[in-house]
């Protein structure tokens, strides 16, 4: 009876310790830049010089052209912005990639919090909020090794 009971309660702890991912809008995106959460804009270069980025994103390309990805490597880039003790934000285009990228960091790197940008830049640029040129945040993160 005894096993049983630790038992369930380990089970209670851990579903309770669960990470957290939080499909969030445009709106809520907004807010959360502005109280500081770290964005994470996970699409690759041809699509951030397409469209601009989100001012201060953090340029991380997990899945490259051909749909692979270096998880770890990955991983090792985020962690400078976001630890996984702090809530992060990620981004794509249409947010159907970041949703994967956010199951990845809640359910197997340990992310406590990770809002997924539900409809993605394409919301963002649709309702007219505002984005910078991709190509002088890619000089200074290349020159620094950050993206």
């Amino acid at each position: 009876m005894r096993r049983i009971f630790a038992s369930l309660s380990l089970a209670l702890l851990a579903f309770n310790a669960q990470a957290e991912v939080i499909n969030v809008e445009t709106a809520e995106l907004e807010a959360l830049i502005k109280s500081g959460v770290a964005v994470i804009d996970i699409r690759t270069q041809p699509e951030w010089e397409q469209t601009g980025v989100i001012q201060g994103s953090k340029l991380l390309t997990f899945f490259d052209e051909n749909g692979k990805h270096n998880a770890p490597a990955w991983l090792d880039k985020v962690k400078p912005y976001a630890k996984p003790n702090q809530p992060v934000i990620v981004i794509c285009r249409s947010g159907n990639r970041t949703q994967a990228v956010s199951n990845f960091l809640s359910q197997q790197a340990g992310y406590a919090k990770v809002y997924n940008v539900k409809y993605g830049i394409n919301r963002w640029i649709k309702e007219s909020r505002p984005v910078v040129p991709a190509a002088p945040i890619l000089i200074a993160c290349r020159a620094d090794k950050t993206c």
